[in-house]
């Protein structure tokens, strides 16, 4: 038997039967839904967060663990875990509840000025690099190997590739690839947000104000957290953020690679893309090629 559908009828169900302290709170889907998870407002000060297939369920006691260890030590709110709810009215996976974290998706609204939000995000990126991680989950399947190698979608790339022959420049998109599968994060691991995109930072008073959605939360190589330079940054803002990350050359290059990588499988279709994602891989396909 399918699961039943996410909706606001099915929370209301489980927060009644699981926590009767918010039984009477309104339930209202969020705006912005991203494809791991899908996410509804809990009355004013709480968020319930539900996966929305099995191979996403690792993300819940992740963050359950992790994100109240790590939040102290940044710079900006991060998503806090108040409750962790258990598979039930028909619905087979763990859920969480959290706080609200005001702010609307940078996906939707842009801040007021890219090169400070791109400054504000290296803060928070090198802030998040530089928790212990010792103990931390290492990249693998939990995280979609984000924080791993490249090495683990080399076969996809070339899947990709062959889907859009005579549509891009496949030799340029060799080249980045090789550049980036050439080099491998040579310290310990670091903590590694996993999908740094625009719908999982929030703006308000026109500043990055919070960073969500952390199921690819893992420790390893932290190029994969760069991609949004490609894809939700202009030129200037681009140099801004890399200069005030200051990681080497080699995670750049492996950056690109992670970029066009995510290029490649959104506009192909093969990844079940958010609308406006593809459009918005494009062009970072677009700048990836001509840089």
């Amino acid at each position: 038997m399918s699961p039943p559908e996410i909706d606001e009828d099915l929370v209301r169900r489980l927060v009644a039967a699981q926590f009767p302290q918010w039984a009477d709170l309104p339930v209202l889907p969020v705006s912005t839904q991203g494809w791991d998870n899908r996410t509804f407002r809990l009355g004013e000060d709480y968020s319930v967060r539900l996966p929305s297939a099995a191979h996403y369920v690792a993300q819940v006691e992740k963050e359950q663990i992790w994100l109240p260890r790590l939040a102290p030590g940044l710079p900006l709110p991060i998503a806090a875990p108040v409750g962790m709810g258990a598979p039930g009215e028909g619905y087979p996976f763990p859920w969480s509840v959290n706080r609200w974290l005001e702010g609307d998706s940078a996906a939707n609204a842009p801040p007021a000025d890219a090169e400070t939000f791109a400054r504000d995000l290296a803060r928070f990126l090198n802030a998040l690099r530089g928790l212990d991680a010792a103990n931390g989950p290492a990249a693998g399947r939990h995280s979609f190997h984000r924080g791993g190698s490249l090495h683990r979608y080399d076969t996809e790339f070339g899947v990709a590739l062959d889907d859009l022959k005579g549509a891009i420049d496949r030799a340029a998109c060799e080249r980045i690839w090789a550049e980036a599968m050439a080099s491998a994060w040579e310290g310990s691991g670091v903590w590694v947000h996993g999908d740094v995109a625009a719908g999982n930072l929030l703006i308000r008073d026109g500043r990055l104000s919070a960073v969500i959605d952390f199921g690819q939360l893992a420790v390893g190589d932290p190029a994969c957290d760069l991609v949004i330079a490609w894809v939700s940054m202009d030129g200037a803002a681009r140099t801004a953020f890399r200069g005030a990350v200051g990681l080497d050359a080699s995670t750049w290059s492996r950056a690109r690679g992670w970029a066009l990588w995510k290029a490649l499988v959104m506009i192909t279709g093969r990844s079940g893309a958010v609308p406006g994602e593809v459009e918005r891989h494009r062009r970072a396909l677009a700048v990836l090629l001509a840089s």
